[in-house]
């Protein structure tokens, strides 16, 4: 990678690529859950989260393309745990051509600068249990499982 590779706050202009980046993620998360409504679908409102204060999208560029993604959000704990607050990071995402080469870890170490900059001590995030190569990346960062989130759907069940 060249010096010219660098992560960024998100700007309005950025839009149109970041729409493309989420499909991106759909797509590859279909395959984990049958549940997804057919396409079109949006995971996320990412102007909103460019405009709010208690968010950071951040974005990855190389020689002025975009070719990643991730956002943190501040978000209320369960009232029983602490920290009060803890950012929830997601859309995650590294155009196909760059994936392998530590971009994930450059919008990651941003999002959490972000996170530590605004008080606070803890990030989440949700993964899919079969997505094993997400998880292990994860891993490889820091992060470890805390609590399973578990479904039923009763129309499934005879």
């Amino acid at each position: 990678m060249s010096d010219t590779l660098h992560v960024r706050s998100a700007l309005p202009s950025d839009l149109p690529t970041l729409l493309e980046f989420e499909q991106g993620i759909v797509l590859a998360e279909r395959p984990f859950d049958h549940t997804l409504k057919p396409d079109p679908i949006s995971y996320y409102d990412v102007g909103a989260m460019i405009d709010d204060a208690d968010a950071e999208v951040a974005v990855a560029v190389h020689a002025d393309r975009l070719i990643g993604s991730g956002y943190a959000q501040k978000k209320r704990s369960r009232h029983y745990v602490s920290p009060d607050h803890h950012a929830y990071i997601g859309f995650l995402y590294v155009a196909p051509d760059y994936r392998g080469r530590g971009i994930n870890r450059l919008v990651l170490d941003h999002l959490f600068a972000w996170a530590r900059d605004h008080g606070l001590p803890e990030i989440h995030l949700t993964v899919y249990p079969d997505n094993k190569a997400a998880i292990r990346a994860y891993e490889k960062v820091g992060f470890a499982p805390y609590i399973l989130e578990m479904r039923l759907n009763l129309d499934e069940q005879s």
